[in-house]
């Protein structure tokens, strides 16, 4: 039964284990979530020693994995078979090792847990073995977060940690930190870690703890190709290139070419609330005014030769057509054509 990592989570939390889980998909961050619920949860500390089993996938293969998960539980109810990293089985691409998990998911073993952690990959859900495991198992495919449902993503998982966040936190998670879940989860932590009870996250304290330069990064870079500054634009792109780590250059670009997608969504909406376009592009009120702003320095034209650039640009950064070029010339190059236009 295909169902969310939220649903699959609420079960958990309720003491709800069901025999065989088949996680899969492209975003490891709901796998590893669920896995490590089950792992810290399932099983009573004491009952662990004996009953729960970590497997790592490229080191067994599925004959071994169902002997394990064949065994009955000693001095327990139950018992945790976890396989981490299950797109790394030995055998998994053969016919009989399919098989066996073929035949297992037709008559489980009550007694144990089976999770398979299987990443960045999915089975064919046309095939005879996609089929079975979403009838008779929880089968969950983790998809990755867009980027335009990534603030809204932040501002919940927030929430979900207790945090009041301030307008503009989750903007500036989502811009500086990509579309990296785990890493953002971790500097969520982080931040938490230092914070006084009550205290809200504000922009700054984000700046602060997460290590994110005040004048130096892709908040503010974006902030002076809105208000089109050539100058303090190139001034950030100039520190990036002396400073690798505050800002890789492939994954900046994306991140502008992100930024010219909603201003063009923008012009593409006319008569659209402010409050719903925000809502759409996952972006705070309070920040959508800014976007609403850029819009207007910059006709649809104007974004969509931005966006054209970007595109060359990052050709260059790949070492397409890009000739002796390094990377400060290609900024250099894309701010004047993108700020002069």
């Amino acid at each position: 039964m295909a169902q969310t990592a939220q649903a699959i989570l609420d079960e958990m939390k309720k003491g709800i284990f069901h025999p065989l889980y088949f996680l899969q998909g492209e975003e490891p961050f709901f796998i590893d979530q669920i896995r490590q619920y089950a792992e810290d949860h399932a099983l009573e500390p004491g009952e662990r020693g004996f009953n729960q089993i970590i497997l790592y996938g490229k080191e067994t293969t599925m004959g071994n994995i169902m002997v394990q998960a064949r065994r009955f539980p000693m001095m327990a109810q139950r018992q945790l078979v976890v396989v981490r990293e299950a797109q790394e089985i030995q055998d998994f691409g053969k016919e009989e090792a399919q098989k066996l998990l073929l035949k297992y998911a037709e008559n489980p073993v009550d007694s144990t847990i089976l999770i398979f952690a299987y990443k960045y990959k999915k089975l064919d859900g046309r095939k005879e073995l996609g089929k079975a495991l979403d009838k008779k198992a929880i089968l969950f495919t983790s998809e990755k977060v867009k980027d335009y449902q990534l603030t809204e993503w932040i501002s919940t998982w927030l929430r979900s940690c207790g945090l009041q966040a301030g307008s503009g936190a989750a903007q500036l998670l989502a811009d500086h930190l990509g579309n990296d879940l785990s890493r953002i989860a971790n500097e969520i932590d982080k931040v938490k870690s230092g914070m006084k009870e009550g205290q809200e996250l504000s922009r700054e304290l984000i700046l602060e703890k997460i290590g994110i330069s005040k004048e130096y990064n892709i908040f503010e870079l974006q902030n002076a190709i809105a208000t089109r500054n050539l100058a303090k634009a190139i001034r950030i792109t100039d520190y990036f290139v002396a400073n690798p780590k505050s800002a890789a250059l492939i994954p900046t670009l994306a991140m502008l070419f992100g930024y010219f997608s909603k201003l063009l969504l923008i012009h593409d909406s006319p008569g659209v609330r402010d409050e719903e376009l925000a809502k759409k592009l996952g972006i705070h009120p309070y920040i959508f005014k800014e976007y609403r702003a850029a819009a207007g320095r910059f006709s649809k034209d104007q974004v969509v030769s931005a966006m054209h650039h970007l595109r060359v640009a990052d050709g260059m950064a790949k070492g397409i057509e890009a000739g002796e070029k390094n990377e400060l010339a290609i900024y250099r190059e894309l701010l004047i054509q993108v700020l002069r236009s």
